[in-house]
């Protein structure tokens, strides 16, 4: 719906609020549109816009992209690195929704590969070794932070032998 805006009287006929305002470029041929407006609220009563109920989705947005590929801490690794976890771990049953089927997993890494040669691959990377290191510190445990905070005298965390998980050739 197109309003009248007259420039040359001294009245202006204002279109509706929600409505786009376009300024036009005539020539012989062509009717090109060189902006569109939308008209927010008009100077008299209130606006009819009222808040986006949906936009709580997006407040959290930094929270979600910390969050996105966030992986195991390393207390909850060193608890998966004893036996029994270990194994479990390690022999899965087939699951088509992770990667690899289940069937290729870095036990300090907490991560899944496609294929034995790219779980080989990673085993050299900075980032396995960076996490190896990381890993032959004991966890910190609520004694730890008692002793921390005054309740005994501090005893230095014991270093743990971690080593790069065994591969078996055999897996297809």
């Amino acid at each position: 719906m197109l309003f009248p805006i007259m420039f040359a009287e001294s009245w202006c006929l204002a279109p509706p609020c929600g409505t786009f305002v376009f300024l036009l470029s005539v020539t012989r041929k062509y009717i090109s549109v060189l902006s569109a407006t939308r008209v927010k609220g008009s100077a008299m009563g209130k606006s009819k816009q009222t808040g986006n109920h949906n936009s709580d989705k997006k407040k959290s947005i930094s929270k979600t992209w910390k969050t996105k590929r966030r992986t195991k801490d390393l207390d909850q690794i060193h608890a998966d690195m004893k036996p029994e976890t270990a194994a479990k771990l390690l022999h899965q049953k087939v699951d088509v929704d992770v990667t690899g089927c289940a069937q290729h997993y870095c036990l300090h890494c907490a991560r899944y590969f496609v294929d034995l040669r790219s779980m080989k691959e990673h085993f050299k990377t900075k980032v396995h070794k960076r996490r190896l290191k990381k890993l032959s510190e004991e966890p910190y445990t609520q004694a730890e932070a008692e002793r921390a905070a005054g309740m005994g005298s501090y005893i230095q965390p014991k270093k743990v032998e971690v080593k790069t998980q065994a591969v078996e050739e055999d897996m297809v």
